[in-house]
């Protein structure tokens, strides 16, 4: 966000998230769209592309041996809605995929990477490649003769696989946002310093030390890097404005402050609005989002202004991820796209209905979130008016009642409020590089009712150096302890702060005690 608060089971459902005959949402300056979606059919192809192409070429045979390592690779395992996939990208000149070795069912595999794009452009200039690992698999690999980079992220080739079953979950959640370092276009706007006062690599090193998550979240917003130029760690091949969202500057941005990180633990990953679409639809830091990072990958280079809901499992845990990246998008409060929002949570709720267990809706902007707060009732200022609206619009004119809490940033600051209602819980963890905002005061915040229909906050903690002052870098530590979920704010270095607060089991009455 650039923005300062200072003064499967249901695949039927999710294809009709954004139907045919729904109204088309506000044309954007600039943006040209057959549809109004922002791709010919409404979303994307089946192949996921976008391009309504043949598939693209399916697994790589090793490569020979005689070829000389060239390049570098980063390896990651991330969990989509089509299951535990492990993604591989490559600037080595063989354009080849490697092959990865695990254990299944008692016995190893060794399976082929398919590969999914071809190095395209100056932007792209990558061969990517991807693998679903089953549920319960373990001890995966590259091989490494098949790997023909000469440098390998995980060093070691060793992959995180899921540590649950289908009748289990994950146990140790790390959550992150906004993480990117911000160097803004806009000349007039401060440039971070990236060298020197940027704690991305130290927040997900904490996690990892901390926390040691079975799975990582993150709520969206990774490239930040508008003007390259204006850094001052100088990344190689991540120096000038032409570099911008290229993928030097994804992998600065976010791989290698993030490294160990991913070595360690699955991801999700939601779309935040940096990885906005530019004017063309084409490559930019949405371009790249759907090249490595979203829920189904694809080759051409294409961007669209709105994804498909994803029902994500891990075990009995759902992360319904919701791509809001265009809610409200200049954040002054506008409705635009309710209508296109509204049916993408009535199949987030109808998903919801059919999942094992507990459901966490993971979308960018928040629903509610409070961003300031005065003394007298109605004097606040809250976000995202558009969400909101679309939930109260859906069939059942809420979030079903498995969804246990709404995980989101763009706000840069950790915030929980809960309602002592039906209504989820919602956590914003947007504080975990980018520059800090400022906060409301927690005892004006429980004063204030927010919503539709309005409801007034029941618990708000806000993690601020001072109060109505500015946030502290951090992430989020949600735990399983068998029965719920307690969560902790962590600061950059993995220090609690303030005590632990635990999700009430209750339905009618949903807090959390801290």
């Amino acid at each position: 966000m650039r923005h300062r608060i200072v003064a499967l089971a249901v695949a039927g459902v999710l294809a009709a998230a954004v139907p045919a005959g729904a109204a088309s949402p506000e044309p954007v300056p600039g943006y040209g769209y057959e549809d109004g979606y922002g791709y010919e059919d409404g979303y994307e192809d089946g192949d996921g592309d976008g391009d309504g192409d043949s598939p693209p070429p399916g697994p790589t045979p090793p490569p020979p041996g005689s070829a000389s390592p060239d390049g570098e690779a980063w390896a990651w395992t991330q969990l989509t809605s089509g299951g535990t996939q492990i993604r591989y990208v490559s600037t080595d000149s063989s354009q080849t995929c490697p092959s990865v070795r695990y254990t299944y069912g008692g016995s190893q595999h060794t399976d082929p990477l398919s590969r999914r794009s071809e190095p395209r452009g100056l932007q792209f200039p990558t061969t990517v490649c991807e693998a679903e690992v089953p549920l319960t698999a373990s001890d995966a690999t590259l091989v490494p003769a098949t790997v023909r980079a000469a440098r390998l992220h995980p060093s070691t080739g060793q992959l995180p696989l899921p540590n649950w079953t289908s009748t289990t979950r994950p146990a140790r959640i790390g959550v992150i946002g906004d993480t990117g370092c911000e160097l803004p276009a806009d000349m007039n706007e401060p440039a971070q310093n990236c060298a020197n006062r940027w704690p991305f690599r130290q927040i997900a090193d904490s996690v990892v030390d901390r926390t040691r998550p079975n799975l990582v979240v993150h709520v969206g917003d990774y490239l930040y890097r508008e003007d390259p130029g204006r850094g001052n760690d100088n990344p190689a091949g991540c120096t000038s404005t032409a570099d911008a969202a290229n993928w030097a500057c994804v992998v600065a941005d976010f791989f290698r402050p993030a490294e160990r990180l991913l070595a360690t633990a699955p991801v999700v990953l939601a779309r935040g609005n940096h990885e906005d679409c530019n004017m063309n639809q084409q490559g930019g830091a949405g371009g790249a989002w759907f090249r490595y990072l979203a829920d189904e990958l694809r080759s051409n280079g294409s961007c669209s202004l709105f994804s498909r809901p994803a029902m994500i499992h891990a075990g009995t845990l759902t992360l319904a991820s919701v791509d809001s990246s265009l809610a409200d998008r200049r954040d002054d409060g506008s409705t635009a796209n309710q209508g296109t929002y509204t049916t993408q949570f009535n199949a987030v709720n109808q998903a919801a209905a059919l999942a094992p267990g507990d459901v966490f809706v993971v979308t960018h902007k928040p629903l509610w979130m409070v961003k300031a707060a005065g003394q007298t009732p109605g004097a606040v200022t809250w976000a995202t008016r558009v969400l909101d609206g679309a939930v109260a619009n859906t069939q059942l004119r809420h979030l079903q009642s498995k969804v246990r809490m709404v995980l989101s940033g763009h706000f840069h600051l950790a915030q929980k409020l809960d309602f002592d209602s039906t209504r989820p819980p919602q956590l914003t963890l947007g504080n975990s590089g980018g520059p800090l905002d400022n906060g409301p005061i927690d005892g004006n915040v429980e004063l204030q009712s927010i919503g539709t229909p309005p409801q007034q906050v029941n618990q708000s903690v806000t993690k601020l150096r001072t109060p109505g002052g500015l946030a502290i870098y951090g992430y989020g530590d949600l735990r399983w302890d068998g029965t719920t979920w307690n969560l902790t704010f962590r600061d950059r270095t993995g220090d609690p702060l303030g005590s632990s607060c635990r999700l009430s089991t209750s339905t009618d009455h949903r807090n959390f005690v801290c």
